[in-house]
């Protein structure tokens, strides 16, 4: 079962397509975009359709939009990895920034997982709707009357304002935000090209990586100590300590026991 999968395994090379059908089939969705899973829904609700019975599914809000609802559902997620024993840090200050290419890796790794329990095999007796259904939509609707009561009672505060008032602030209110329209719409365009550039380097330093991979699998040389002690760095599962120091101890040792070796023979 995978549960530690290194930066340089198959799962991480699964396009963002893939992934989107493989969601939306499974889950009845219509996600167009990997950002669109940000909330930590969707992932809560593989892993019920995983493992059935295990997520708290009244928990799961699947209306989130701001960060602190999203967190909450992260939390869940967290919780069940932690039941499962599944040894997974989720980054989600990051995820909840709705970045793609962070979305996308979480996501690349939760399909390998998956696939690893059930062989990539859809539970035929999973009804992700009615699963969906049992979320935490009757607190959101509770919260969305009181905002709705909030909202009422300042529009009948605000009623004795003066229509010339009114008036004159839309007029300042429209101009306000057609410029703030404008700057939002320049970030987001500075944005996508900024990602654009990250995902190609991405795509850039991965394609080396792969071939050092290929050349170290070579039969003439994957038994080869330097060869050995790269393929460690490569396949090294834990993203928060490096894998130099063990493979600079690994070929230590070796080339030691071959100095050692060729003083014997003389």
């Amino acid at each position: 079962m995978a549960t530690n999968i290194g930066m340089m395994d198959s799962a991480y090379f699964v396009g963002r397509n893939e992934i989107l059908t493989w969601i939306n089939n499974r889950l009845q969705l219509n996600l167009s975009r990997v950002e669109e899973a940000a909330s930590g829904a969707v992932q809560c609700q593989m892993m019920d359709m995983t493992y059935p019975g295990v997520v708290p599914m009244q928990k799961v809000n699947f209306d989130a939009k701001s960060e602190y609802d999203m967190i909450q559902n992260y939390k869940v997620l967290q919780d069940v990895f932690n039941k499962l024993k599944i040894e997974k840090h989720i980054e989600v200050n990051r995820l909840v920034k709705g970045r793609p290419l962070d979305n996308l890796e979480f996501l690349q790794w939760l399909k390998r997982y998956c696939d690893s329990v059930n062989g990539g095999i859809m539970n035929e007796n999973y009804n992700p709707v009615e699963r969906r259904s049992k979320g935490g939509k009757d607190r959101s609707s509770k919260g969305s009357q009181k905002i709705t009561k909030s909202l009422q009672a300042n529009n009948m505060h605000n009623s004795g304002s003066g229509p010339k008032q009114a008036k004159t602030g839309a007029g300042g209110d429209v101009a306000n935000y057609s410029g703030e329209i404008q700057a939002l719409s320049k970030e987001v365009t500075d944005l996508k090209l900024s990602v654009d550039l990250l995902e190609k380097e991405r795509d850039f330093y991965f394609a080396k990586l792969r071939d050092i991979e290929i050349l170290c699998q070579t039969p003439e040389l994957e038994d080869l100590p330097v060869a050995v002690a790269m393929k460690k760095i490569l396949y090294s599962a834990d993203a928060k300590e490096s894998a130099l120091v063990e493979a600079q101890e690994y070929l230590s040792q070796n080339l030691n026991a071959e100095e050692v070796e060729a003083e014997d023979e003389h």
